[in-house]
């Protein structure tokens, strides 16, 4: 499946769940409880250990992909270990 597609899904599953929340709200609490359970899951299946192997380079690259004409990157290792802390925390506000 094509990202774009998977996250035009995420984002309709998103809107469907949040629609809930003012029709349904016992049914919001349900859905939100049973997301909590696939979050887990998912940071149980996505192994960081194995896409952090290396990071520093594709981290690097997205970064200069983002701003082409922008400064040198000079901290990918840094920006990549508060991104997969972040990740792995699951936080929903992180603020740097």
């Amino acid at each position: 499946m094509e990202l774009e597609v998977a996250r035009h899904q995420w984002d309709d599953g998103r809107r469907r769940v949040e629609e809930t929340r003012r029709s349904d709200r016992r049914r919001y609490e349900g859905l939100v409880g049973e997301i909590d359970v696939v979050l887990d899951g998912l940071r149980r299946r996505v192994d960081l250990a194995d896409v952090y192997d290396g990071a520093d380079g594709w981290v690097r690259e997205l970064l200069d992909d983002e701003d082409p004409d922008g400064r040198p990157v000079v901290e990918a290792g840094t920006v990549a270990d508060a991104a997969f802390h972040h990740y792995a925390r699951g936080a929903s506000d992180y603020r740097p």
